[in-house]
């Protein structure tokens, strides 16, 4: 009889071992939705799909925080840029209704220049003087777009864009149920789909990135940027390229977000957005995509985890809510970060080159 550790061994390096578990965790993805609905409710299903937002989000943060080490804390600015335009050119506010996958690659774009704009006049900064920039750069889009309703109404205000024509595929609308091979797909269904689709592509380039040239050389700006200009990297392209490419997953991401609520506002992109991307890159490992996806992933559905359980626990325990659910709520994820820094200052999933380095800097004698 074969252990559990000998047949995990087994399924990783025999080649027909790695296929049937690849097999399994697609069934296992497939089904997730509908087990989701059965055993908590279809909301659940809806938090999902939004983490998988959340996950190409802090995938595109980490190219610039993880790989380049560029703090960026306006990062939802992009986020924000991707949405208005699937909004405004899928909606009767200019009354175009462009389908969703012009929409999308168009957002993307967009959302990479506003990410080189961002770049260029921010090259010859770092840490903290970076960090401000950025996060000014991330409130003025807010404002923008919550004062571009006069003199010409651009973006509605603070009323936002609403009545944004949902995905659809080949008439199979994302916003209600359909039955497709007599299964019964409501529209979280197929957003869940879909945006695993789309967040297993993001996941796959940000993988060939890190082992690409382009990948080393964002690593080499991180560790050193004198050194590796002294090495030929030219250093200006590769910072624009890492704030274009990141945007470019930024804009994706607000344009799925904007299909999926049928409506978007300023308050959607405010600075707590991005100050929770940028915990969910720091909390599962800057520079490890595995550990980025796991942090976002976990960060997305621990609020709402608490949000749900904090008032029956107080029920039963004290007989009655004692603390407001959405307080102790947010009070208890603090405490859960402080600790998860304290215990795992690397991350969850830390790179194997941030784990030597930690390593290496506690072990007695280092100076």
């Amino acid at each position: 009889m074969r252990t559990l550790t000998q047949h995990a061994k087994w399924l990783w390096l025999d080649p027909r071992g790695k296929w049937i578990g690849v097999a399994l965790t697609v069934a296992a993805l497939a089904m997730l939705p509908f087990v989701l609905e059965a055993s908590v409710g279809r909301t659940w299903v809806r938090i999902l799909d939004l983490a998988l937002l959340y996950t190409m989000l802090a995938i595109g943060l980490n190219i610039v925080v993880g790989f380049a080490g560029l703090l960026d804390l306006g990062y939802i600015a992009f986020y924000a840029v991707g949405a208005y335009a699937y909004a405004l050119l899928a909606s009767p506010h200019f009354h175009l209704h462009l389908p969703w996958w012009i929409l999308l690659p168009l957002g993307a774009m967009l959302a990479a220049s506003f990410g080189v704009i961002l770049g260029a006049p921010t090259l010859r900064l770092r840490g903290d003087y970076l960090a401000i920039v950025t996060l000014g750069f991330g409130e003025i889009i807010r404002i923008l777009l919550n004062n571009l309703n006069a003199p010409v109404n651009i973006t509605n205000g603070p009323q936002g864009v609403n009545l944004i024509d949902p995905i659809a595929i080949d008439g199979l609308s994302f916003a209600r149920t359909n039955t497709l091979l007599g299964v019964q797909l409501p529209g979280t269904h197929l957003h869940y789909y879909l945006f695993l689709i789309l967040a297993v592509l993001v996941i796959f380039i940000c993988l060939r990135l890190e082992d690409s040239r382009i990948g080393r050389a964002w690593v080499a700006i991180r560790e050193d940027e004198i050194a590796a200009q002294a090495t030929g990297i030219n250093t200006r392209n590769i910072k624009l390229l890492a704030f274009a490419m990141g945007a470019t997953f930024g804009g994706l991401a607000g344009g799925l977000f904007a299909s999926l609520q049928g409506f978007v506002s300023p308050e959607s992109f405010a600075l707590w957005e991005s100050i929770t991307v940028l915990c969910m890159v720091v909390l599962g490992g800057m520079g490890h995509v595995a550990g980025v996806v796991l942090g976002a992933l976990v960060l997305a559905t621990l609020p709402e985890m608490l949000r749900a359980t904090a008032g029956p626990i107080q029920q039963h325990l004290l007989g009655r809510v004692v603390f407001d659910p959405e307080s102790l709520r947010m009070l208890l994820f603090g405490l859960a970060l402080i600790l998860v820094m304290l215990l795992r200052p690397a991350g969850l999933w830390p790179s194997p080159m941030r784990r030597r380095e930690l390593t290496s800097a506690r072990a007695p004698g280092t100076v």
